[in-house]
């Protein structure tokens, strides 16, 4: 997955932040694209105008999916992916703050890839984007 596009729907600006600057540390150059909320993921991975344009926002070949977003939770944007045919093998990694045992049934239960917790400070950021790397962009 070298260079193929990375979608990071979260809706905090210091996580967006501190992703970006672990992915920085880490040597991944692939191109970043990052939305707020789940209906804005939804249109970005359909091709929704503001993001009909593919050569300025590729689909992604791998989604990092917070659960607590406005409008669509990241519940509704997981089910949304796996019910779209060009989306089905793109993986989803539920990327979150906390989840308790109902959340992570119902990622799995939804067809998440894998549930990983937020790491709470810059250097556990760092060591998650390098295990990213290794195990999803390689």
């Amino acid at each position: 997955m070298k260079n193929t596009c990375i979608l990071h729907v979260e809706d905090d600006e210091n996580d967006i932040l501190l992703l970006r600057l672990a992915f920085k540390d880490a040597g991944i150059d692939n191109p970043l694209r990052h939305v707020t909320d789940g209906e804005e993921a939804i249109r970005y991975l359909a091709g929704i105008p503001p993001f009909g344009d593919r050569k300025e926002f590729p689909l992604p070949g791998l989604v990092l999916l917070d659960l607590k977003l406005p409008r669509k939770s990241g519940f509704e944007v997981l089910e949304w992916i796996r019910e779209q045919p060009a989306l089905k093998q793109v993986p989803v990694v539920v990327f979150c703050s906390w989840a308790g045992k109902s959340d992570v049934e119902q990622a799995s239960k939804l067809g998440s890839d894998a549930l990983i917790l937020k790491p709470m400070d810059v250097h556990k950021y760092r060591e998650f984007a390098r295990r990213l790397k290794t195990l999803w962009l390689a």
